[in-house]
């Protein structure tokens, strides 16, 4: 048997809900029950995807910054974009992809906050992909919940 982390996580918050928590007594005690289960069920969805997720905005952004390099007329801003878009991702694991998300999205903010305040051509479009982008990273970090009724 293969032990797939996001189904384990699920099954055993279904059955702490489900099975467990109808046999309690006392509000604290079921209430913590009912948080330890759902929060499972959100680390089982993120098990399965964080990776997948964290790669995709990357590489998202990566092509963004490339694009807006050759756009911008703040040249400093223009050569970090530049070399950011030309960084990879040295491993496969969360914490590393965090780490390099995390950089990623600073220089976002900073291309975003030159984007709404610029006049230029390019700023309106280039501050729509950027939006587009930040729906689409909530959308891919959305949590769903099974119907418990």
């Amino acid at each position: 048997m293969k032990p797939d982390a996001d189904v384990m996580l699920a099954g055993f918050a279904g059955t702490m809900l489900m099975d467990i928590a109808p046999q309690l007594g006392g509000e604290y005690t079921l209430g913590s029950v009912g948080i330890i289960s759902m929060s499972m069920l959100m680390v089982a969805q993120e098990v399965d995807r964080a990776a997948d997720v964290r790669y995709q905005e990357n590489a998202q952004m990566r092509a963004l910054f490339a694009e807006a390099a050759k756009l911008i007329d703040d040249k400093n801003l223009a050569g970090r974009l530049e070399a950011a878009s030309r960084t990879k991702d040295e491993s496969l694991r969360v914490r590393a992809l965090d780490s390099s998300n995390d950089a990623l999205k600073k220089l976002l903010i900073e291309l975003q906050a030159v984007a709404e305040v610029s006049k230029a051509p390019w700023a309106a479009g280039l501050e729509g992909k950027i939006w587009d982008f930040l729906l689409g990273s909530v959308e891919a970090r959305r949590f769903v919940f099974p119907s418990l009724g």
